[in-house]
This record gives C-alpha cells, sequence and structure tokens, in this order.
C-alpha cells in the first residue's frame, strides 16, 4: 500500500490510550494527525504551564514519542527525573517543548522542531493553540481544571464540560479533520481528556462536515466515581452530545474480559469490565463491534511518574489498528 493509498486517520485524544494506539497504528498507515487535547494542568505539564506560561506539553509529548522513530531521541523524550532537585518529576521532553516554545514564542515552531528531532510518522497537532482552563458543572457545582475534573468523584447527574474561555479550534486540526479518511477518538479518561478535546469550538461543526467515518473505541474498564456501571452505548451517547446526535458511525469495544487477577485488582478500586450486552446496543445509531482489543501483558508504571495514577491494562494498539484498517477497507468498497 503505497503513502497516497493507505487511509488518513485522525485520532482524537490525548494521555496514554492514544500513546498506546499511535505507537502501532504508524506502523498500519503513514498518514496520521493526533489532535491532542490542550486542557492539561497536572503533574509535569501543569507546573511549567504556571511557572513558564507556556502550553501544556504532556499530551503532546506522548503523541510525538509513540509517533517517533528515533529510538535514543524517543527515550530521552520519555526521561524522566526522580524524586530529588528542581526538576524532581519533570519528563525531559516536557521540559525540551516548554524550551522550544519559550525560545521561539510560538508553539507550533516548537512542534515542528520536536518532530523533526524525533523523525516522526504522521503529525501532532493541539486541538487548540489557545490557553484555557476546563471547566465542568457537577449537579449545582461548578469546578475548574482538568486534573480535579479527571479525578473527582462526581456528586450530580448530567455532567457537563466547557472550555474557560470559549477557544477555537487549531485551523491544522480543523483540516486535518476535514481531509481524514476516519476520525477515532480513542481511549482515555473521559471528563479529563477526552471531552475536553471535543468541546474546542469548531470541533462539533468540523466532524459534521467531514465525510470521514468517525470512530470510538471505547475504554476497557469504567471509572470510579465518574462512569460506574457504564455501558459502551453510554460512551456514544456522551460523545453525541458534543458531536452531534449521530454523528458516530461505529464503535470498538472489548468482548474479552481480563484475566481473573486483574479482575480483582481492579474491581478492589470500584473499576469494572465496561458493560457490553447486546440489549442496549440498539439504543444508537453506530455499528458496534466487538473484538479482542486488550493487550496481553500487564503495563508497569515509571516509579518516577507519580503525580497521576496509569492503567494497568490496556488496549492493544495493533488489534485496535487492524479494526480501523478493516473498516476503512469496507468504506472503501
Amino acid at each position: 500500500m503505497t503513502d497516497i493509498e493507505a487511509p488518513k486517520i485522525a485520532v482524537i485524544g490525548g494521555g496514554t490510550g492514544t500513546f498506546t494506539l499511535l505507537k502501532d497504528l504508524k506502523n498500519f498507515t503513514p498518514n496520521i494527525s493526533a489532535l491532542v487535547n490542550m486542557s492539561d494542568d497536572g503533574g509535569s505539564s501543569g507546573r511549567l504551564r504556571d511557572e513558564h506560561g507556556v502550553l501544556p506539553p504532556g499530551d503532546v509529548r506522548q503523541c510525538l514519542v509513540a509517533l517517533s522513530n528515533t529510538p535514543e531521541v524517543r527515550d530521552l523524550f520519555s526521561f524522566r527525573f526522580g524524586d530529588e532537585g528542581a526538576l524532581k518529576g519533570h519528563s525531559l521532553g516536557n521540559v525540551i517543548l516548554a524550551g522550544l516554545e519559550l525560545q521561539y514564542k510560538d508553539f507550533n515552531k516548537a512542534l515542528k522542531v520536536a518532530s523533526s528531532l524525533l523523525n516522526i510518522t504522521g503529525e501532532v497537532l493541539p486541538m487548540t493553540l489557545e490557553n484555557h482552563s476546563l471547566t465542568m458543572s457537577d449537579g449545582q457545582e461548578t469546578v475548574r481544571g482538568e486534573y480535579v475534573i479527571g479525578n473527582r468523584r462526581f456528586t450530580g447527574d448530567n455532567q457537563h464540560v466547557w472550555l474557560e474561555p470559549d477557544v477555537g479550534i487549531n485551523p491544522a486540526a480543523q483540516e486535518a479533520i476535514d481531509s481524514a479518511d476516519i476520525v477515532t477518538i480513542a481511549p482515555g479518561n473521559l471528563f479529563g481528556s477526552l471531552l475536553p478535546a471535543l468541546a474546542v469550538k469548531g470541533v462539533k461543526e468540523a466532524i459534521s462536515q467531514t465525510k470521514a467515518q468517525i470512530v470510538v473505541v471505547t475504554n476497557l474498564v469504567t471509572k470510579p466515581g465518574q462512569t460506574d456501571g457504564w455501558h459502551v452505548v453510554d460512551y456514544v451517547n456522551t460523545f453525541e452530545r458534543y458531536m452531534g446526535i449521530g454523528s458516530v458511525d461505529t464503535v470498538l469495544f472489548n468482548n474479552q474480559p481480563p484475566n481473573q487477577y486483574l479482575l480483582e485488582k481492579y474491581a478492589a478500586d470500584g473499576e469494572y469490565p465496561v458493560g457490553i450486552e447486546d440489549s442496549r446496543f440498539s439504543e444508537i445509531s453506530a455499528l458496534a463491534i466487538g473484538a479482542d482489543l486488550m493487550a496481553g501483558d500487564i503495563w508497569q508504571q515509571d516509579t518516577s511518574d507519580k503525580a497521576i495514577s496509569r492503567t494497568l491494562i490496556r488496549h492493544d494498539g495493533i488489534k485496535v489498528s487492524q479494526q480501523l484498517m478493516q473498516i476503512y477497507n469496507k468504506a472503501s468498497l
């Protein structure tokens, strides 16, 4: 398959779920646009943002690393400082990106330089280039900050997120959505990472106008205090509140349970496999495709990465990429 024939895939997200998909998707198509949530205010990104006024580099850095084809530089950007000194807990890649932005006074230029250093496949594009804060209504309460929202136990019903100020879509991200064959919403923190990307002004319109297939890859397990008891259908319905009813063409979900050890470990933390009962799929117009999408190994968290707890089980990027290619091939017939 030549580059011209290979599908153009835009992946919306940020964080580990997007990283897991991108690192393998690059072996299926070179035409990748990673459209990154820019609301992060926790951990290393939050500190750099507060101290230097830069845009949050963390999710962008993870996408760059996932798409990199130069192992030595990839490892450099992934290095994280330990518990001592002024740089404790910082990712070196985050520091480099922040330094490039400060040097060039232009995040786009910083991204181009970093992309060249890392020799990436495809492109990494911020969903917006404007500084903002994530805000959410939780019952009668208004909550601010991506880190707080992403790790909060909700108290009310019908949570809704928005951005303050109401920032607009990066024109390059809009073009990537418009020209894509597939727009994929990656797995990830629903309220802290995925919905903030969709809440950017102009994203809904871009998705409504594209001819691309819109594909959602749902999470493997629920998040306690936020998505307890959720079914695959609940994810689709939530995404469509931001993108438009009926906008999701296909939803991919894992239909193979984790092993008993992981089931018990997750249950102890209030996390359970996302519901996949057949009876509810009639509630959505999207085609629901269940498959074995889970990685066989257990991921180990970097001991220096203590700001945020990362998931132990993850999607298998190869399996998800294969499903995306099948969707593309069927649509091309």
